[in-house]
């Protein structure tokens, strides 16, 4: 029989749900750091709802789209010898990495109010 889907987000995705939570929760500190010790706002001036948004960024993009890129790219390269290693380690940063990054600052710029037109430059800059 099956067992029960607990480590899983839905029924038959795949994508184990620590991943998503992991995502979420790392963003959320990333942001909480940021503000803290590079910007030094101090617990009052901390902005709470941008540090909100970086954890729902996480929750609902970060950690699906990064979980399931891992799924695929060890379907891709099967294996775990050192070759295969460096097989991922340059499709991941050679091909997935520039197009995430460009999907990332513009899901962000999209949740942070820019038009798509600072949208687009941002992601140029």
């Amino acid at each position: 029989g099956q067992g029960p889907s607990c480590g899983r987000v839905t029924r038959g995705s795949g994508l184990p749900q620590w991943a998503v939570l992991v995502a979420g929760a790392l963003m959320g500190a990333g942001d909480v750091i940021a503000q803290q010790l590079v910007e030094q706002r101090g617990l009052h001036g901390h902005h709470c709802p941008r540090t909100l948004k970086m954890m729902g960024i996480g929750f609902c993009f970060v950690g699906p789209v990064v979980g399931s890129w891992y799924r695929i790219l060890d379907w891709l390269i099967p294996g775990n010898t050192k070759v295969v290693a460096v097989k991922k380690v340059i499709l991941d940063q050679g091909g997935f990495a520039p197009c995430f990054l460009g999907c990332f600052l513009a899901v962000t710029g999209a949740t942070n109010g820019l038009s798509v037109q600072e949208n687009w430059s941002k992601i140029q800059q």
